[in-house]
């Protein structure tokens, strides 16, 4: 998928769009408190049950992300939010990157919220859809977005015709916890924004097994379902990916980050020839390297962030998902390696965030597809 349709700055004064941020001491505060339940809810064992239950997800864990705040955290207090922007939740984002948390956090606040709030900002406050939004806010519904079809993120497969619709979506992240499905609809000129049900007639939720068991995928078919529609603007497809790559940027850096302290922490203990191999100067260039793309990641990953509704937003999420996609798998691909052979058994946590690498650098399009849309002639 390109990237262009750069998305238009938002207007100041529709509460849909508007730039409400936290304040530095908050943002320390919040990731402190998330930190704190991913210390006490979250970790290897608690990661490993929910992706083997019934819906793969950390139902607990996801209860108290609730309880702080986390799905309001970028939707506007006019909307029942938090009012912290996209800065304040990829904070959380971020620290839920780092736990490869199976919660349906992206899913909920980031693909079927921001969906939604490019909605709102075209159609006006008094959209139907804040009802919605309001309830993904207090933690009462879940969502997830139905966009891909099986070849193509620009081009759904679910088709929409006088509100009744029929197809398949797939890559459907989080479907066997969601309350709720918004989908984009193709069969016309433009791609149209509907609301559904999750339990609605005519749905149906296939599971299927992913390479990435933290991430749960679906299979969402459609048959003469019938569905809300919602006004959305021409250029919602380019709106919403640049939103997620942004985001899934930033996941991507707390994975990746998560990813190099294991690693440092196994080459503190594990001896060959008498010594620690952390000790070997081959190993601490290498880990060295490692630190520089976390490291830089970030930095790309925020502007990100703070760029989305910018007339920079596009182009600096398109280079993101570029360079934090490249990033995060160098650095897992050298954990493995530093690992050695413990590293690509089951048992071992660090082969999950191989997996994640490779699974993220897919979503909403690959980097090669990027590239090859902006190479010049």
């Amino acid at each position: 998928m390109g990237h262009g349709g750069r998305a238009p700055a938002a207007d100041p004064g529709d509460p849909a769009m508007t730039t409400e941020t936290i304040s530095a001491e908050d943002l320390v505060a919040l990731r402190d408190s998330v930190a704190d339940l991913l210390g006490r809810r979250g970790g290897s064992e608690a990661v490993r049950a929910a992706i083997a239950s019934d819906r793969r997800t950390d139902e607990r864990l996801w209860e108290g992300l609730t309880e702080i705040g986390a799905p309001a955290l970028a939707i506007p207090e006019e909307l029942g939010g938090v009012g912290a922007g996209w800065t304040g939740l990829a904070a959380v984002v971020e620290e839920v990157g780092a736990a490869l948390a199976p919660v349906p956090l992206f899913s909920s606040a980031v693909l079927a919220t921001g969906a939604l709030l490019v909605a709102l900002e075209h159609n006006g406050s008094d959209d139907g859809s804040s009802v919605l939004v309001e309830a993904l806010a207090s933690g009462e519904r879940i969502a997830t977005l139905c966009a891909a079809s099986e070849h193509s993120w620009d081009t759904p497969r679910v088709t929409a015709d006088g509100g009744i619709l029929n197809g398949t979506a797939h890559y459907v992240t989080d479907a066997e916890a969601a309350t709720d499905l918004v989908v984009l609809a193709g069969g016309g000129p433009v791609v149209t924004l509907h609301h559904v049900p999750a339990d609605a007639p005519g749905v149906e939720i296939r599971p299927v097994a992913t390479m990435d068991p933290t991430r749960p995928l679906s299979e969402v078919s459609f048959t003469d379902v019938s569905a809300t529609a919602i006004g959305a603007p021409d250029d919602l497809v380019a709106r919403v990916r640049d939103l997620v790559w942004a985001l899934l940027a930033v996941e991507q850096v707390g994975a990746a980050g998560a990813a190099l302290r294991m690693t440092v922490e196994y080459t503190k203990e594990r001896k060959q020839f008498g010594r620690v191999i952390g000790s070997f100067q081959a190993l601490k260039h290498r880990m060295a390297d490692m630190y520089a793309d976390v490291e830089t990641s970030r930095s790309i990953a925020y502007a990100a962030v703070e760029a989305i509704g910018t007339s920079e937003g596009a182009e600096l999420a398109a280079a993101a998902h570029v360079y934090c996609s490249e990033a995060f798998g160098r650095v897992t691909g050298e954990a493995i390696q530093l690992h050695g052979g413990i590293g690509i058994t089951w048992e071992h946590d660090i082969q999950l965030y191989f997996k994640r690498a490779a699974s993220s650098a897919q979503f909403f399009g690959q980097p090669v597809d990027i590239l090859a849309a902006t190479r010049l002639p």
